[in-house]
């Protein structure tokens, strides 16, 4: 396998920045990775960031809660948003590396998106400085709360669309020990499922233990629930369509000796279609009604969703266009891959926009057999090459839109 880094041709002065602010690059990195921040209390993160990009020459327009946008237009030309995502998960870091966050925070950048900002932040800085080679609009989009589903929501609801120009394509990427030789990998169409995350809780009668007929027992009708929803798959949805119904948690009473008011279930699903997505969720509900009614519940059951994600499906169009310029550039380490059954909330900014969006995976690992998976407490990027691809990929995305 031919495994080329450097940038060549037009992007041969960008290869030499590269060299030339590599430590200053792996020390803001490294700052992202030690002050993890969770899903819209990222404000030191979104602080930093909006620091960088001014200092770069973007015009930055903060949008929601945390979100920042940097604005740099460069004569006439296309306009292209590429979108980071920089929240951290709830968890506590394992991986014994020497710029690891403090445990104690009880948050840790274990999916990547420190890398994904650190990496937007240099290749836009990169273009800002190279002003000669380039022209049009790029919008530096960086956004909260990806892990719960809530950031990119929130950016839309406080009017991202009406802040910032319309871009004519939306790109992004993700980082993990996927892809071999710290390459690329993508393809059009169906990218990663849909979710839905709902928080139902069932409505019973408290009682005392040892006079359950006195009440209406909601862990009993909980334990009916859990076992009937696995059968929505299995018996209700077509053998070739993708479903997944998860019940993630359940808390009910505080007590041996108590039979408890309520009971509350946190449930997701995923499919890689909304129609698919509808069924499974539609018949969540019908299940936990039925159930509560046939145990006597008086009280019907609740539905909140909490979170989720979009359908997500890569323009056939876009992707030609980056895959082509990809392949150009970094040889046989580009290919496609495989759909996930994980979500993202990607495509949330796109459809604000109108605008046609592709993303992809860039490789992490050198070993991407045992290298920890994304969400783990021991996953960390190769620093580098991860760094330096993560960026080259960026500039050699937006070049068929902006290059000259």
């Amino acid at each position: 396998m031919t495994i080329s880094f450097a940038l060549t041709g037009p992007f041969a002065p960008f290869e030499s920045d590269l060299d030339a602010t590599r430590g200053e690059r792996e020390a803001l990195y490294k700052w992202f990775h030690r002050h993890p921040e969770l899903a819209l209390e990222e404000h030191q993160t979104s602080a930093r960031i909006g620091e960088e990009l001014e200092a770069a020459g973007f015009t930055v327009v903060p949008v929601g809660a945390t979100g920042k946008v940097g604005i740099l237009t460069n004569g006439e030309g296309p306009t292209v948003c590429f979108r980071a995502d920089f929240d951290a998960l709830p968890l506590s870091e394992e991986t014994g590396l020497e710029y690891s966050a403090d445990p104690a925070l009880g948050a840790a950048h274990a999916c990547g998106h420190d890398m994904h900002t650190a990496a937007l932040l240099a290749a836009s800085t990169m273009l800002a400085q190279h002003t000669d080679a380039w022209s049009g609009t790029l919008l530096a989009l960086f956004q909260p709360g990806e892990e719960t589903g809530a950031g990119a929501r929130d950016m839309v609801e406080h009017g991202l669309a009406e802040k910032v120009p319309t871009p004519d394509v939306v790109l992004g990427q993700h980082v993990g020990p996927m892809i071999p030789g710290y390459g690329m990998g993508a393809l059009a169409g169906p990218v990663c499922s849909t979710c839905v995350q709902t928080k139902i809780t069932i409505h019973g009668t408290g009682a005392h233990g040892s006079m359950p007929e006195k009440g209406v027992d909601p862990v009993v009708i909980a334990a009916h629930v859990i076992t009937r929803l696995q059968t929505i798959v299995s018996r209700e949805i077509a053998p070739q369509e993708m479903g997944v119904v998860t019940v993630g948690a359940i808390h009910a009473g505080e007590s041996p000796n108590t039979i408890p008011a309520t009971a509350e279930l946190s449930v997701s699903t995923r499919a890689f279609t909304t129609e698919v997505s509808d069924r499974l969720n539609s018949a969540i509900r019908r299940i936990v009604r039925a159930e509560c009614a046939a145990a006597g519940a008086t009280t019907e059951p609740t539905f909140e969703i909490v979170g989720g994600a979009p359908e997500f499906s890569n323009d056939e169009a876009t992707a030609e266009q980056v895959m082509a310029a990809f392949r150009e550039q970094f040889g046989d380490v580009v290919g496609d891959f495989g759909r996930l059954c994980g979500s993202e909330d990607f495509p949330t900014i796109a459809n604000a926009f109108g605008a046609p969006y592709f993303y992809w995976f860039v490789g992490s690992s050198s070993d991407i057999n045992s290298a920890p998976s994304n969400h783990s407490p021991f996953f960390a990027p190769d620093l580098q090459p991860t760094l330096d691809q993560a960026t080259r990929a960026i500039l050699v995305s937006v070049s068929p839109w902006l290059m000259r």
